[in-house]
């Protein structure tokens, strides 16, 4: 078996699936999904972690093993995304940060420039940051000049599970970008995460297609195993595709030897 880690930063994984913890049933089947999933990075809402909830803190239900990777979810400028970022690195959630700056609340497709700024500020102040982008080429390139740990381009609109509608896009970034390209958004089988895996992406972050399926652990179980498939084969390296039909065995010989 093919095996390698992924490396961002200074941190290694053994995973290259990354698992979103919204629009679980509940707490409990939130956990056994990302325990099935085997991820080893999570993402939360800090506006979700209610450190003085009596009730449950969401916190309380990410497995210990895990890296907890905040998302500054809710933000609408660069200032926001900053101020939930600072917040949650006192709230001892470490140093990675996922940088979400939305203001389109119809498609929730984020802001590039505000991202961008975001993304120059935290990473001055040791953050790993992971931003959520639209994929475009001149834009992922101004996010790594400003310290992007790595690139999250969108495959399709946050929670539509409409697949890799911006599959074109995501390739000239794996051509072009020497940071880690992990597909966030969108992604709704799991023959689509081995599809972007296959592309050559570092990894992929699910959330909606395990949370909305009817069976979120099950689920969970094979989108862990379509990441490693995928990264298996680009690793092995895909055949090669052919307009016309090429035989796998000989078709000359063979009939003239049976009948002697």
């Amino acid at each position: 078996m093919i095996t390698d880690q992924f490396r961002v930063g200074n941190h290694v994984f053994s995973s290259r699936l990354l698992v979103g913890t919204g629009k679980f049933g509940s707490f409990d089947t939130m956990k056994a999904s990302i325990e099935a999933s085997q991820a080893d990075i999570v993402t939360v809402a800090l506006r979700r972690a209610d450190m003085g909830s009596t009730t449950g803190n969401i916190l309380d239900y990410v497995p210990q093993h895990c890296s907890l990777m905040p998302n500054t979810s809710g933000a609408r400028t660069a200032e926001e995304a900053i101020r939930i970022a600072r917040i949650a690195r006192e709230l001892g959630c470490g140093d990675l940060i996922k940088i979400e700056v939305i203001r389109d609340q119809r498609y929730l497709l984020p802001n590039n420039e505000e991202t961008i700024k975001a993304t120059e500020v935290l990473a001055r102040e040791g953050f790993l940051v992971f931003p959520y982008m639209s994929p475009d080429l001149m834009s992922a390139q101004r996010l790594v000049e400003a310290g992007a740990a790595t690139v999250m381009p969108l495959a399709a609109p946050i929670g539509s599970n409409r697949g890799l509608e911006t599959k074109g896009l995501i390739q000239i970034l794996i051509n072009e970008i020497d940071v880690p390209i992990i597909v966030d958004a969108g992604i709704g089988r799991p023959s689509e995460a081995a599809e972007a895996m296959e592309m050559g992406v570092d990894a992929v972050l699910v959330n909606t297609a395990i949370a909305s399926s009817p069976n979120p652990v099950t689920m969970a179980e094979a989108f862990g195993h379509a990441v490693i498939a995928g990264r298996q084969a680009y690793l092995a390296g895909l055949g090669i595709v052919q307009s016309e039909g090429s035989a796998s065995s000989p078709l000359t010989g063979f009939l003239g030897k049976v009948g002697e």
